[in-house]
Order: structure tokens, then sequence, then C-alpha cells
């Protein structure tokens, strides 16, 4: 075996415990004398014959590499403000228009809180979505800039404190020291690591605060139009609004529990039955109010 297969010992463990987007730094940049080729995890390591000169060999002998899983975006980044943005507008909207309605006041009034549940929760809803990613991102940032400092100011301590972390998920120790010493090399991607490791975050691939908000307004405001469309369309009474709204919280948590391999069922009743609870509630309290003023 020639002296690609050290270099494949390295590689596999750095793919195993290391997230491939740090792969890179240790093969062309790394090693430039190995041949690399072929698969994304692979890299010319499946089979120990390769090298600079790439000696021939057996095509029998070798084995393609197997399909590669792949995996949806689950960090949350859009999926949470629009789905979080969608339910509360419905949930708050109706809740809010069948309090008012439980108050026995005219049906302009009732429109008239429901334009105003809106266009007020989806600025507060995108307000406080800004604020927190905005907030986040800050934090981590703060925390990122803290680290490169300790990377500048103490390499020889962030490199055992990296092997450290590489033993941990069971990397030998000597192979850890070697590859925490590769990785050393680029200050950028042993950033990454350190922050994944002990922030659990990426501080290359924060979620945009305007992308969030933009995504929480729109959502929200798509929501909370679904209780009120009925009222504009000439409904006088509370239930039309309420059997909307019902079938479009059926219709968001079937499609949420379908996305995350949940029963659609169970994530349908769970939403009407949250969405019920939260109106009833708010009805009664409209109604004793209005009883006690009237």
């Amino acid at each position: 075996m020639v002296a690609g297969g050290r270099h494949c010992q390295l590689r596999a463990a750095i793919e195993v415990f290391v997230p491939y987007s740090f792969v890179p730094i240790f093969t062309e940049a790394g090693f430039p004398e190995v041949a690399l080729a072929g698969s994304r995890r692979g890299g010319g390591c499946h089979n120990e014959r390769v090298t600079a000169a790439s000696e021939p060999s057996d095509p029998l002998s070798e084995e393609a590499p197997g399909p590669e899983t792949q995996h949806r975006d689950v960090s949350g980044g859009r999926l949470r403000p629009a789905v979080f943005g969608a339910m509360d507008g419905l949930v708050t909207n109706v809740s809010l228009m069948a309090g008012v309605s439980g108050g026995g006041v005219l049906r302009h009034a009732v429109i008239l809180s429901g334009w105003a549940g809106l266009v007020a929760g989806a600025f507060s809803m995108a307000t406080g979505e800004f604020t927190s990613v905005k907030s986040q991102n800050e934090m981590v940032e703060s925390e990122a800039a803290v680290e490169r400092e300790g990377l500048a100011a103490n390499p020889r301590e962030e490199r055992a404190e990296l092997a450290a972390s590489l033993v941990q998920r069971g990397v030998a120790p000597a192979l850890a020291n070697e590859v925490a010493a590769q990785m050393s090399e680029n200050p950028d991607e042993a950033l990454r690591f350190h922050a994944l490791e002990e922030l659990g975050v990426d501080p290359g691939q924060l979620a945009s605060p305007y992308e969030a908000t933009g995504l929480s307004f729109i959502s929200f405001a798509i929501g909370a139009a679904v209780p009120l469309v009925p009222f504009l369309l000439g409904a006088s009474v509370l239930w039309p609004s309420l059997a909307a709204t019902a079938v479009a919280l059926a219709l968001s948590g079937g499609i949420v529990a379908r996305l995350t391999r949940r029963p659609i069922a169970l994530g349908a009743v769970r939403q009407v039955a949250l969405a019920v609870l939260a109106a009833g509630v708010t009805y009664g309290v409209g109604r004793a109010i209005g009883a006690g003023v009237s």
C-alpha cells in the first residue's frame, strides 16, 4: 500500500466525525500528492491502490459508492416563521373575532376587529421574529469572535481541545491529534468546528432576520385572513369563520405532520383542538364581559 493509505485513514476519520463541509481542507489542499476522484464520500479512498501515477486497477475490485442519504434542512430557518406565523394568524384572529362576537356586537364590529387583528398581529409577529433572529445572530457572532481570538492567541490549547473533541467521538488519540493539526491550518474551518461543538451553530450559515420577518408577516396575514373572509363575503354569524379556520388548521397541521413524518391525522386534530380551546375560552370571556357591560 502506498502513501495514500495514511491519507485514507485520515479522511475516513474526518468524514465520520466532522461535517462534510470541512473535508476539502484535508484532500487537495492537505494531500496534493494523492489523486482524488469520484464520489463525494469516497474521494479516491475506496481503493488503496490510488496513487499519483494512477496505477491501473481491476475494476471488479472496486465497488460503486452507494446512494447518499438526502436530508432536508432541519435548521428551521424558513419553516419555523412560516408555520408559526400561519398558525398564529389563524388561532389569534379567530379567537379575537369569537370574543368580540360573543360580546353581542354588530357584524361590522366583528369585521373591524378581524382587520385590526390581522394588521396588528402581522406587524407584531414580524417585529418579534426580527428581534429574535437578529439578537440570536448577534450573540452567535459575538461568541464566534471570542472563539476566533482564542484560536489566534492560544493555537496549541485550541488544537488540543479540538483533538479532545474528536477523541470523545471515538477517534483514536494519535489520529485525532493529526486531524486536529490539519484542521488548525485553516483558521476559518477550525472556527466553524469549534462553534458547532461549543455553540451548536455554524457562524457562516445563520438565518436571515429579514427573510424571517417577511415570512412571518406574510404567513400571519394569510392565516388571519381565513376567519375574516366569510364575514367579508356576507356572513353575519360566527360559524362559517369557525368552519373555515378548522379546515385551514387541519390542512396546515396535516402538512406539518407529513413534513416531520408524524401521523397526519394526529397533527390535524391537535391543531384544531388547540384552536377550539383558544376560541372557546375567548368567546366565553367576550360573552361574559358583553353581558356585564350591556
